[in-house]
Parts: structure tokens; C-alpha cells; sequence
């Protein structure tokens, strides 16, 4: 593997040693491929591309083997500002076209549509070329397997790797069939590298060293990890949430406000319209790269709203709120599902949409406008390439004593300047919309509805909640209880993946949580019992990402460690706490104590990647309240518990007993009745809530 690492990882220096190519003159615009059948607007975007593109199926791997050509496997995703670099400079191009439709059968794959796929070649990628990333270029031989594969090429790099492959191919093909074995090898091998045999006892010490590590990794002056491009992973900052919940520590606590502080005022907020863009691409959160994903805004409106019941940040509440205002607004579909991205150009240009010039705010704001630029960093000249990106570098306090405001009229007006912007931006041509509703990423929205619900009260947060989840359930849940994933134009399609079941199994369950209807938790266990059934592995106790029914691939993938978005494999693993724990399931319970012990190495060892597992241990360590509440008063009595942060506490009950079994003989007549318990057994009754959590605290509280 060395010796092909070598040979693959010297390519684009063998390539400097080709003659760079001319391109032909565009033609007129080609005819529709066979992407123009896709219900993908990733692969749409593509449809007319002169490359004779195949959407990934077994259609593209019998012609690549009955004419022996090599594949071209393209990944990407339609809010992809790399991806559509490379297809005008490269895909859009006849020369190269010709080039890769004479040598090659070329695939293109929507990476959240089938993120499976996205997995195998992304390793493959790591293993030849060092780096991952979108586009996503794999070379591979018509079986599938992969020789190459790396992220975005300049187009005369690009037509110098397919001439390279293709000309190797045909005078040393057993030379790129070995390097593929090798390769391919060394993918199945990279899926349970990370697993340990430990079969210890969780220890306390086991979470320390994990914080200990991650706090070494924050950077304490702009929050966020010590890297760029800086991503916001808000599934670190749950857990330094919980920590600081458990066991107190401040420097934990520190790191969570730092972080949703400045990202609050950077420009990886849209500042007029709310929202979070990606990532921002320098260390202080200024300057983004300007997509906005359904799953950051989702995942974050849970992080604030959590932050907000921890500490009552009326800031935190605002970009809660503003957020929520722009999925309703932009990212929301008439049925009640989510839509996927919005696109980071506009026009041909990156940040179009959302920057600004002096003279426009001038022009918007009239009298207002010093105070606005003043708050916002507005220039002559502009902060950035393109114009002004809104950001926050000064103290509400200190521009209010500059312009003579108190705060109230300093909030008012900046509201008010902020909603003629919004007006007038509205008028823009707008950034491309990926309008597919992905299952997986409706859960996680679903569930930051829920979160700002119970942090808020907002009636219409619930409704919105139980509307998709309807929605999904209508739509993504076939009648054998298998989802799909991906929904587009009133048809559902793609079979489902582990993340789709296990963000909607947790989704369920919090919706049971705010609401006390039973059928939420009945239908997540439902989902359970058919990933149990079609998705484990039972040599590991883990699962696989891709079901049985699946089409197969060179190597079934497994998502084991967390990034953006956590793992699948840790959201299961909660899964099976929380049903377990609901449903008198023991061998839920032992099923994810072991999965966390396959991983108990890597939560001690590099947190960052591992911070939804150790959330996961946590509930072992501190074993989880059962707050059940019966009676008349019941959602009232939860609301008065939803203003704490409790991250310990599972909440059931109703106005009668229900089906739970821990909820049996608990009504009383005339009365509402707060029961704490832990592993089934509860301590005295109680009324009222404040005697409830003196039954609660912990050490670090």
C-alpha cells in the first residue's frame, strides 16, 4: 500500500510533465443526458453538460465493464461553490467532455442523496491523495473499485489526470488493477480501525480526560476549535454543555458562550435574514463560505436553545427565533417538509446575495445608516472582495454612548434597518435552492423545532414540529416500515439510511418528550426493531450504514466517528438508551453500553470526533432521571421543567397513566403528581417542581 500510496500521491507532479490542452469552442447547448431524469437538482444541474454523465446504478457499471473503461465517479452536492467551479471550467467544456466520454463511463452521484457511495470513494480518496472534500473525482475500474481519487482539479490538471489513467490503462492495466485491490483492501480495513476491545467499567476519569483534551483544542480568544476553516460542530459544544451541567467545571461552560457568542457576530451569521452559513473559511468567524445546510441550522437552533436554558442569553433566544424565521421563510415546503441547501453564489458570484455596499446602506437607511455600519463594520471600501459582510467587532454599550441611544432604542432601530435590508435583498436574484427533503436532515430539524419549543413555549414551534413529522411519516415510512430517503416533487425515493432512522428515532422521542403522546415513541421503537433487524452487525454490536436491501457496494460503509453532523452509529447508540430506558428494554441498554466501549478509547483519546459518544456516556456515568408527571396539570408541570437545562431528565407521562410501564399506578385522583425515579425506582412523590429537582441535583450543579 506505501509503494501505490506513493505512486498515486506523485501524481499531479508526474502530470506537470504532460502538454497542457486547448479547449474547442463551446458549442450550443447540448442535449439532456441521462441526468435529466434524476430527481436530484445536483444532478440536474448537470443534465445538459456535454460529459454523457450516467447516474450511479447498475446500468453505468455494466457499460464501463462490457466496453472496458475505466469509471469516472464525480460526487458532489447542489450548494457546492467547488462543484460548480469544476463543472463550467471543466464539465461544461467540450474538449474535455470528449475526452472523458471517448476513455471513460462517467458517474455522477449526489452525495446526499447517497451519501453510501459519497463514504467508500471518500476513503478511497484519503488513502491515495491525503485530503477529502467536494467535488469529490474518483478514478475507478469498471467493477467500482477505486485506483484514485481526490477533490477539485483546475481544468488543465483535470484533463491531464483522465489522459494519465487512461493511457495507463491501456499499457499497464494489471498495475492499476493491483493498485485498486490495494486500495479497495484498504477501505474495508479503515471501517472498524477505530475500535478497541475494552470490556472496562465507564470511570468519571474517562470524561475528564476527554474535556481535558477538548478544551486544550479551543481556541479561548474567537471560540470554536483551533482550525480553519472553522466549522461550527455543534455536537462539541452539546457536550462541554453537559459537562459543565455535571460536573461544573467553568472552563467548559466558557468555551460554550465564547464560541455561540462570536459566531452570533460573525459573519457566518446572516445578520438580515438569520440563519448560519456552513463554515467560515478565516479563524474569527468573519468571513463564511456562504451555502446555508439545512443540518448546521437545524443542529444549532438546538445547541442556542439549550445555551439558553442554561444561561437565559436573550441573544441566544434572538438567533433561535431568526433562524427559525429563515427556515420558515426559505427553506420550508408547502407539505411540511424541509428543503436540503441553499447555494453560496448567485449571479456567477460567491456572497452576491448577502453583501453590501456603503452607497446601498446609504441609500436603504437614510439617517439610520451611520449606526447601522457602525454596528456592522460597513465601509467605503468594504471588509471583503466583494463588498461588506455584516459583523460584529463592538459593544452594544459602546456604540449606544457614540449615538446617544439607550439600549431599547438602539435594539429598535437596528431591527428596524435590519428589515429594510431584508426588503430590499428579497429583490436580488436569489442563490440556488436544493428543494429535495432529505429524511435524515428533517429529523434534525424536527428536532431543533422541538428544543426551541421547550426553551421557549412557542406554540408555533410545536405545531411546526408535529406538521413534518406528519409529513415524514406519511411520506418517508413505506407500509414495511423502511424509509426512504429522499423526497422531490411529490415523490419519495432512494432507500433509507442509518442516519434517517437514527435522527428519527431521537426526533420522536423529544417529540414525545414536549407533547406526551404515546405514538411518538412507539413509532421510533417501531424504526428501531427494523434497524435491529436490517442494519446490525452483530460481530461488533454496531451497525452497518447501508441496510441488507441495499444495493451492494465494494465495502459496506460504517459511520463510527462524529464531525458536523454525529455519527450514526452514536446517534443509535442514544437511541438505544432512550427507548430502552422508556420501554423497560434491557437489551437495549446492553447493546449500547457495548457499542460505547468499541469507541471508549477514541471519546478519551481525540473528542473533537467523538463528542455525541461521549454524550453517550455521560448517561452512564450519570444515570438518567425518569420524571414522570400524571394528572390533570401534566404539561403544564413539564413547561415549569422545560425552563432548566436537564439534560439528565427523561420526561413522561399524560393526563391518565398511559401504556408505560413506569407510569402505572402513578395517577391520583384530583391531583398532578411529580415522580423522580432512577433505573425504575422512584422517590417520594411530589406536587410541585422545585421540591422534584431537590431530588435531582448533582455535584457539579
Amino acid at each position: 500500500m506505501k509503494k501505490y500510496l506513493h505512486w498515486a500521491g506523485g501524481l499531479l507532479v508526474l502530470c506537470q510533465l504532460f502538454m497542457a490542452c486547448k479547449a474547442q469552442p463551446q458549442g450550443e447547448q447540448q442535449k439532456a443526458n441521462r441526468l435529466i431524469h434524476s430527481s436530484s437538482p445536483y444532478l440536474l444541474q448537470h443534465a445538459h453538460n456535454p460529459v454523457d454523465w450516467y447516474p450511479w446504478g447498475e446500468e453505468a457499471l455494466q457499460k464501463a465493464q462490457k466496453e472496458n473503461k475505466l469509471l469516472i465517479i464525480s460526487i458532489g452536492y447542489a450548494a457546492c461553490h467547488w462543484c460548480h467551479v469544476m463543472e463550467h471550467e471543466s464539465f461544461e467544456d467540450s474538449l474535455v467532455a470528449a475526452k472523458m466520454n471517448a476513455q471513460y463511463v462517467s458517474v455522477k452521484v449526489d452525495r446526499e442523496e447517497r451519501p453510501d457511495v459519497d463514504q467508500v470513494y471518500m476513503n478511497a480518496a484519503y488513502l491515495t491523495s491525503g485530503r477529502g472534500g467536494w467535488p469529490l473525482n474518483a478514478i475507478a475500474l469498471p467493477d467500482g473499485r477505486p485506483i484514485f481519487a481526490a477533490t477539485y482539479f483546475p481544468k488543465k490538471d483535470w484533463l491531464r489526470v483522465i489522459d494519465h489513467f487512461a493511457n495507463y490503462y491501456q499499457t499497464n492495466p494489471e498495475k492499476l488493477v493491483e493498485a485498486a485491490e490495494q486500495v479497495t483492501q484498504g477501505i474495508h480495513s479503515m471501517r472498524f480501525a477505530e475500535l478497541s476491545d475494552e470490556h472496562t467499567l465507564f470511570k468519571a476519569e474517562d470524561l475528564k480526560l476527554s474535556v481535558d483534551k477538548l478544551l486544550a483544542e479551543i481556541d479561548f480568544q474567537k471560540g470554536g476549535l483551533k482550525r480553519t476553516p472553522k466549522f461550527p460542530m455543534p455536537a462539541v459544544f452539546q457536550f462541554l454543555l453537559r459537562d459543565h451541567y455535571y460536573e461544573g467545571r467553568a472552563k467548559a461552560l466558557e468555551a460554550v458562550q465564547l464560541t455561540l457568542d462570536q459566531m452570533a457576530r460573525g459573519g457566518i451569521y446572516d445578520h438580515v435574514g438569520g440563519g448560519f452559513a456552513r463554515y467560515s473559511t478565516d479563524g474569527a468567524w468573519k468571513v463564511p463560505h456562504f451555502e446555508k445546510m439545512l443540518y448546521d441550522n437545524a443542529q444549532l437552533t438546538s445547541l442556542y436553545a439549550e445555551a439558553y436554558r442554561q444561561t437565559k442569553n436573550p441573544r441566544y433566544r434572538q438567533v433561535v427565533y431568526e433562524t427559525l424565521a429563515f427556515v420558515e421563510r426559505e427553506m420550508s415546503s408547502p407539505e411540511g417538509g424541509f428543503y436540503s441547501s441553499l447555494d453560496a453564489d448567485s449571479e456567477g458570484i460567491e456572497g452576491k446575495f448577502y453583501v453590501w455596499s456603503l452607497e446601498e446602506i446609504r441609500e436603504l437607511l437614510g439617517e439610520d445608516a451611520p449606526l447601522f455600519m457602525a454596528w456592522f463594520n460597513v465601509s467605503e471600501k468594504g471588509n471583503w472582495e466583494h463588498g461588506n459582510i455584516l459583523h460584529i467587532t463592538k459593544e452594544e454599550e459602546e456604540i449606544c454612548r457614540e449615538f446617544g441611544l439607550s439600549k431599547a432604542e438602539f435594539e429598535e432601530k437596528i431591527a428596524q434597518s435590519k428589515a429594510i435590508l431584508l426588503q430590499a435583498r428579497n429583490k436580488r436574484i436569489r442563490p440556488g435552492l436544493d428543494d429535495k427533503v432529505l429524511t435524515s436532515w428533517n429529523a434534525l430539524m424536527l428536532k431543533g423545532y422541538v428544543d426551541a419549543y421547550r426553551a421557549f413555549g412557542e406554540q408555533k414551534f410545536l405545531e411546526v414540529a408535529r406538521k413534518n413529522a406528519a409529513f415524514l411519516i406519511q411520506n418517508m415510512k413505506q407500509p414495511d416500515q423502511h424509509l426512504n430517503r429522499s423526497y422531490k416533487d411529490g415523490k419519495s425515493t432512494v432507500n433509507g439510511f442509518l442516519d434517517d432512522y437514527a435522527f428519527l428515532i431521537e426526533a420522536f422521542v423529544n417529540l414525545y418528550q414536549a407533547t406526551f403522546e404515546e405514538k411518538w415513541l412507539f413509532e421510533a421503537d417501531e424504526l428501531m426493531q427494523y434497524v435491529l433487524e436490517h442494519f446490525s452487525d452483530e460481530e461488533t454490536q454496531l451497525f452497518f450504514y447501508s441496510s441488507k436491501h441495499h444495493d451492494p457496494l465494494i465495502s459496506t460503509p460504517v459511520e463510527i466517528s462524529d464531525n458536523v453532523i454525529p455519527a450514526s452509529n452514536s446517534a443509535m447508540a442514544k437511541d438505544l438508551i432512550y427507548l430502552g430506558t422508556y420501554l423497560y428494554k434491557d437489551d437495549y441498554l446492553q447493546r449500547a453500553e457495548k457499542m460505547t466501549q468499541k469507541v471508549l478509547g477514541n471519546i478519551r483519546e481525540q473528542p473533537g470526533y467523538y463528542a455525541n459518544w461521549a454524550m453517550v456516556l455521560t448517561h452512564f456515568l450519570y444515570p438518567p432521571y425518569e420524571v414522570a408527571i400524571v394528572g390533570e396539570k401534566a404539561s403544564r408541570i413539564r413547561q415549569q421543567f422545560d425552563q432548566y437545562f436537564l439534560p439528565d431528565a427523561f420526561f413522561l407521562g399524560g393526563r391518565q397513566e398511559g401504556r408505560l410501564q413506569l407510569l402505572a399506578n402513578k395517577a391520583v385522583e384530583g391531583k398532578t403528581m411529580i415522580y423522580v425515579c432512577q433505573n425504575k425506582a422512584c422517590k417520594l412523590p411530589q406536587t410541585e417542581v422545585p421540591a422534584a429537582l431537590a431530588m435531582m441535583k448533582r455535584s457539579g450543579k
